[in-house]
This record gives C-alpha cells, structure tokens and sequence, in this order.
C-alpha cells in the first residue's frame, strides 16, 4: 500500500517513466538510421496514458507496448529512421518531462507545507 494515496502522483510517475522509454527508443532509432532494414519503434503515449488511468494503479504491471512505426518513408536500404521526426519527438519528449518533473515537485512541496502546518498547530 503506498505511503501516499494520490492518484495524481502515479499518473505522473507514469509520465516520467514513459517519457524515459521514450527518450530511450528515439535514441536508439537514431543511432540506427544507417542500419539498413531497421524500422522505427515507439510507444503510443497517450494510448499508455490511458491505460495506466484504466482501474487501479497497478505500477509493476505496466510496461509499455513498443511498436514499429509505419507510414513513414523508407529509403531503398529498408530503413525508415528520420532524423527530423526523431528530434522533435526527442524535444516533446523532454518537454513532458520537465512539465511532469515541475508538477511533482509542486505536489511534494504542498505535501510538504501541510504536514508542517499540522504539526505546528498541535
């Protein structure tokens, strides 16, 4: 049972720990864009969102669906990695992190201000 029943701050750890798969895969996407025959790989991150808010927070039980891309264009070598597509994902990416990061921190510091304003008034 966790510490703290806030199903606000799972969802945010989920956002943080897709956000890393995500970075993860779009690194890995890159360093094979000369790889001939290698294909794109994603996470739907909404679609992974979704489910982690679908019933109980079941943390050890959600691991992301990695997926190969398809519609993007392939070169005559099969490979399909463009550098332009993964850089923006890799700023998105970053971008809901450092959002999720912010909120969490503003969630532990009004966790933070209530628990020395219960103390001091008793």
């Amino acid at each position: 049972m966790p510490m703290i029943e806030d199903p606000s701050i799972g969802w945010l750890a989920r956002v943080l720990d897709l956000s890393v798969v995500r970075s993860e895969l779009v690194m890995s996407n890159m360093a094979n864009i000369d790889t001939p025959g290698y294909r794109t790989r994603d996470v739907n991150f909404r679609q992974e969102l979704e489910r982690a808010t679908d019933g109980p927070f079941e943390y050890a039980a959600l691991s992301p669906a990695v997926h190969t891309v398809q519609g993007l264009v392939e070169r005559p070598d099969g490979n399909n990695v463009s550098l332009e597509r993964e850089g923006l994902l890799l700023a998105d990416t970053q971008l809901r992190f450092n959002a999720a990061i912010q909120l969490l921190r503003d969630k532990f510091k009004m966790l933070n201000s209530a628990i020395h304003e219960g103390s001091s008034t008793s």
